[in-house]
């Protein structure tokens, strides 16, 4: 039940991407209207970040808030032909989520006619387990290795490569990118736990964008806050975090869904309709940076 809306084409390139880059934003828009925010969602710690059901791989990037934001509880997704190859079927009237990708597209150069490939952003349909019935042998989930990145907050800091300097003991909770350090405050100042890490992995996730390590753009050629670079990093490490808060388990409870922050939102999805796909994509390196993950 592929959902792409791209043809293999060079004419149409720009509008079909655009296209879903225009939908995946709307959807974001909508959730946001609703008083919701996708990357600030408190995640459902006991069971798990979205995975498809078959492979048992981690959806990645935007996905994650995607299929979070469905609110339902098994982490587990899979396709309409996935459920009918486990002898299963989608109830009827069940509305499906969209899952996006890249996929390399192989096009002839106009000039030289030297072959090349291009990334174009394609999408399909996926259904959470709870909208299925009559599924049988579903595979077992993996069994955890020693080569499986920390699930500890105290260890996911403490394993990062080319962790900057943490110095606690500041009044606020920053990351300076000429001195490449991170600020915060002791974490007897901080209500929770869960509310510490949350405010370290943020700013560790500035960090990653140091030209030492993934060199990031938005962070590097910031011009401070209101600019545009500062907005979408912002967004970058919000995300970032939030993978982070899922992958340990642990739920941010200082989160605040004001209207303010709301409408900011609002109006930076509506001027760029790119910005939430790049900067979920640039979040998840940030944070396979942290976890010394390599896709």
């Amino acid at each position: 039940m592929n959902s792409s809306i791209f043809q293999p084409t060079n004419e149409n390139q720009t509008s079909q991407r655009g296209s879903v880059y225009f939908q995946i934003t709307e959807r974001i828009i909508t959730l946001l209207e609703q008083g919701i925010i996708p990357w600030r969602k408190p995640w459902h710690t006991e069971a798990g970040l979205p995975r498809n059901l078959i492979t048992q791989k981690p959806y990645r990037g935007i996905n994650v808030f995607l299929l979070h934001a469905m609110g339902y509880e098994s982490p587990y997704w899979l396709t309409y032909r996935q459920a009918q190859a486990l002898d299963g079927n989608v109830r009827k009237g069940e509305k499906a989520a969209p899952v996006v990708f890249w996929k390399q597209l192989e096009i002839a150069d106009r000039q030289t006619g030297e072959p090349g490939k291009i990334p174009l952003l394609r999408f399909y349909h996926v259904f959470n387990v709870a909208q299925c019935d009559g599924l049988k042998n579903i595979p077992k989930p993996p069994v955890a290795t020693p080569l499986d990145p920390p699930s500890k907050p105290d260890e996911i800091v403490a394993f990062m490569p080319r962790r900057p300097e943490i110095k606690h003991g500041l009044r606020k909770a920053y990351y300076s990118l000429n001195e490449d350090i991170v600020a915060m405050p002791d974490r007897a100042q901080f209500e929770t736990e869960a509310a510490y890490y949350a405010t370290l992995f943020h700013e560790l996730a500035h960090a990653t964008g140091h030209a030492s390590r993934l060199n990031r753009s938005t962070l590097t050629k910031s011009a401070g806050f209101g600019s545009d670079p500062y907005c979408k990093e912002e967004l970058v490490a919000e995300m970032a975090a939030a993978f982070l808060c899922g992958h340990a388990g642990i739920v941010n409870d200082t989160i605040e869904n004001s209207a303010a922050y709301l409408h900011g939102w609002l109006a930076q999805l509506r001027q760029d309709k790119t910005l939430i796909v790049q900067a979920s994509a640039s979040a998840q390196k940030a944070a396979d940076y942290i976890l010394d993950v390599k896709p």
